[in-house]
């Protein structure tokens, strides 16, 4: 495993090491020591698992502390723009955004602490997203931010108007947000 480092501190891009042959592949999608090994002391408590088709777009979501999450996040099958913002006030990179593609045939893994608003774009159809979670689900810590928010100005790549759940349709901008994130 490639455990390397974003511009925005926190945020880490994990790259397997597979091992392919006429009968498939294999990799090590998690190794606690390994993890530690790279700064990653992590204590995972949820697995979640997402199936959307191409154009889907989840986000920008984050629960309030103190059930704050993070998140392991990798691809299955398909693809995603996977979106970040940091929302730690102290950080010197509050409200910037970050971005990468996960992909089935990269198999990159993104870790995304808490303090970060996270969402994602479907790139194809059947795409199947799963992450491992520092924190349980709780419906009523439950937050976001707006996913097309002029102000955070975030590039996605969009044909038409993205497919959104009704809760993606009324969250707040980031000009209006005041953050629980030290």
């Amino acid at each position: 495993m490639e455990f390397s480092y974003c511009e925005i501190q926190g945020l880490t891009i994990i790259t397997p090491t597979v091992f392919g042959d006429s009968r498939g592949y294999f990799y090590e999608s998690y190794h606690k020591g390994k993890f530690y090994e790279n700064g990653l002391d992590l204590d995972f408590v949820q697995d979640n698992q997402s199936l959307s088709g191409k154009g889907i777009l989840r986000g920008l979501h984050f629960q309030n502390p103190p059930y704050e999450q993070g998140k392991l996040i990798r691809v299955i099958e398909g693809a995603i723009i996977d979106v970040v913002v940091d929302i730690r006030k102290s950080s010197p990179s509050y409200g910037k955004s970050f971005q990468i593609e996960l992909n089935a045939e990269n198999k990159v893994m993104f870790w995304v602490p808490p303090g970060f608003a996270h969402g994602f774009c479907t790139l194809e159809d059947r795409t199947i997203v799963t992450y491992k979670c520092t924190g349980l689900y709780s419906p009523e810590n439950e937050d976001g931010l707006m996913w097309n928010d002029p102000g955070l100005a975030i590039d996605w790549p969009l044909e038409q108007e993205p497919l959104l759940s009704a809760k993606d349709t009324e969250y707040t901008p980031f000009s209006e947000f005041v953050s629980p994130f030290e």
